[in-house]
């Protein structure tokens, strides 16, 4: 398929002179409204040294006030042209600052092309690196080096030479292939559009011819593929309809829909202009299918079965976005198009050093940085390597409380275990086992602060429960650390597993057919929601112990507060670690009452 539109991302550090290259660029190939060249020879950045009546190519691709007002991109810019060859370049100004890497990440996941700036009188920084690592896992094709203000030293041969050597290097490192050295200055225009007098000593292509250049590497060898983003509905009509994102269709074909594995064949192959026969990749189509099959908006039709792999178990580079850490064990929603799944970190192999390419042992991982992590899915996904499609490579990890996107991510593989384990069903089920007992099997998970009576409520409410007859068990925080958990520290991804493996005990004990009571403080409320998660809506009964916390360090049961005192527990909750209060408990208790109390409330919400 030949491609008519290339992107064009832009990156580098603060300074580098981004915005000014893209817009001479713009402006030397007639690509921007006069009006608009007008106003850039009136208006100003603060601090500016252009002089009046002159054109600061820079405004022309920085849209927001707040930029001009600081003289840095904060925003991705988005301009286009026309390039001699027919084609239409999109170009994305991404922000060079590091606090917005997180834009720049958007901006690469879609670009053909990557210019990446240096300033050559400050050399090869470390933002530098960052951009041209996420590039590299972006799976951006080809990389534009330039080197940008050569005509503040001279034009100096030696500078380019040293600067090429050392960008090489870290890009034969990254095993980038398709790399383009380009010296420039953006200011005097040299080599941007046309060549130029000032470096005698380079022949070689300017930046648009680079761009120009650039030829869509063939696409995979893939029968077709296509995911559904819509069911189309009309009176006696009923069809699926999507974009092919690979290979080819035709009226006839057998197709496998994923994940149901149903099997239909292609009746009609229609469009907005009317029926077809072919669809082909890139075409916006609509399939009416025989059987009318049970497909939902989601679900991957393809031409070959071999094409789809479907796995719930990933390596994946991921790029964090959040100013709050990944915490392996904790849950987040993995968004892949239109799928939704609930996901856990469950290891974080290694972080890379944007600098060196070392793989750096880690636990988490921080705004900005990259890792390679293994992750688990509730449900099987349809995945491929990004290396191989962006469209069914990519996904974002969301934040299951607040919604925000805090993860971007790249398929490596899949892992092999996945296609290993098969879940067992058994004849005797968890409604049998409840029924033997002559009880409704439940989890009474009881949170709060060191001190507020979790431990004690559960005792007597076991007592209390078994008196009547129930089977019931307890779980208690620092019993199970003892032995189960006794790996594990107080950090927040320590804190995460923690509760990760109580309540999959407590998932297991329910299924057993037990009343099943844990105690432990288990601060963080994503944490605690993704337990409830493992839970049918009416097993889990959040019980939050709310005992104020000047009467838990008066009654410190296990010296614990004394010991926070005295500096030898850093992380302890509710003094040096926060304690986030359930916001929608089934039951809040208050913790200066008798025990007997809260046990009657507790009692009364199990009956």
């Amino acid at each position: 398929m030949t491609t008519s539109i290339i992107r064009l991302l832009t990156c580098g550090s603060v300074d580098d002179g981004k915005s000014t290259l893209i817009g001479r660029l713009l402006v030397e190939t007639d690509s921007v409204p006069h009006d608009t060249i007008g106003a850039a020879k009136k208006v100003r950045r603060t601090g500016s040294t252009i002089p009046a009546g002159e054109i600061d190519f820079s405004l022309l691709t920085d849209g927001l006030e707040a930029e001009r007002e600081q003289g840095i991109t904060i925003d991705v810019a988005y301009r286009s042209m026309s390039l001699l060859n027919g084609k239409r370049l999109i170009i994305a100004d991404a922000p060079g600052h590091e606090q917005y890497t997180r834009n720049m990440v958007v901006a690469a996941s879609r670009s053909d092309i990557a210019l990446v700036l240096i300033d050559a009188t400050k050399g090869v920084r470390t933002q530098t690196l960052r951009h041209l690592t996420i590039c590299s896992l972006m799976a951006v094709k080809r990389i534009i080096i330039v080197i940008n203000k050569l005509d503040a030293l001279d034009y100096s041969e030696s500078v380019y030479d040293q600067i090429s050597k050392e960008i090489r290097q870290a890009a034969d490192r990254l095993h980038l292939q398709d790399v383009h050295v380009v010296p420039v200055s953006a200011l005097i225009g040299d080599n941007v559009v046309f060549p130029t007098h000032n470096m005698p000593w380079y022949s070689g292509a300017t930046l648009q011819d680079c761009i120009q250049s650039w030829v869509a590497p063939k696409a995979l060898d893939i029968d077709g593929l296509m995911r559904i983003q819509m069911i189309s509905r009309a009176e006696n009509f009923r069809g699926v309809s999507g974009t092919v994102r690979a290979g080819a269709f035709a009226v006839g074909d057998e197709v496998t829909i994923y994940p149901s594995n149903q099997l239909a064949k292609i009746a009609r192959i229609t469009t907005f202009t009317g029926d077809v026969k072919q669809a082909l990749e890139s075409d916006a189509i609509t399939f009416v299918l025989e059987p009318e099959v049970d497909a939902t908006r989601g679900d991957i039709i393809a031409k070959n079965s071999a094409d789809l792999i479907p796995s719930d178990r990933f390596a994946a580079h991921v790029v964090w976005l959040n100013e709050d850490p990944l915490i392996h064990s904790r849950s987040y929603l993995m968004v892949s198009g239109p799928t939704t799944s609930p996901t856990m970190i469950t290891k974080i192999k290694h972080k890379v050093d944007v600098n060196t390419g070392e793989h750096i042992s880690s636990d988490t991982l921080k705004m900005n940085e990259i890792g390679l992590v293994e992750i688990a899915t509730d449900i099987p996904m349809v995945m491929q390597p990004y290396s191989q499609s962006r469209e069914f490579g990519n996904f974002i990890l969301v934040d299951r409380l607040t919604l925000k996107t805090v993860g971007a991510g790249m398929i490596q593989h899949s892992l092999r275990r996945s296609s290993n384990i098969v879940l067992q069903d058994y004849e005797v089920t968890k409604s049998v086992r409840s029924a033997q007992k002559n009880q409704k099997s439940r989890v009474v998970w009881l949170t709060g602060l060191s001190g507020s009576g979790k431990s004690t409520i559960a005792n007597a409410l076991e007592k209390r429960l078994l008196a009547q007859g129930a089977h019931a068990y307890v779980l208690d925080g620092d019993n199970l650390r003892l032995g189960l958990n006794m790996d594990l520290g107080f950090t927040p991804e320590d804190r995460a597993e923690n509760v990760r493996r109580v309540s999959e005990v407590a998932k297991l004990m329910v299924d057993a057919g037990l009343i099943v009571i844990t105690a432990l403080i288990s601060p963080f409320e994503v944490d605690r929601q993704r337990a409830k998660s493992l839970f049918q809506p009416d097993e889990f009964l959040e019980v939050f112990v709310d005992t104020p916390v000047e009467i838990c360090r008066s009654r410190d049961p296990k010296g614990l507060y004394k010991k926070s005192a005295a500096g030898e527990i850093p992380n302890f909750t509710g003094v040096g670690q926060d304690y986030e209060r359930p916001k929608t408990p089934d039951l809040v208790l208050d913790g200066t009452k008798t025990v007997n109390e809260n046990v009657d409330l507790i009692v009364q919400e199990l009956l």
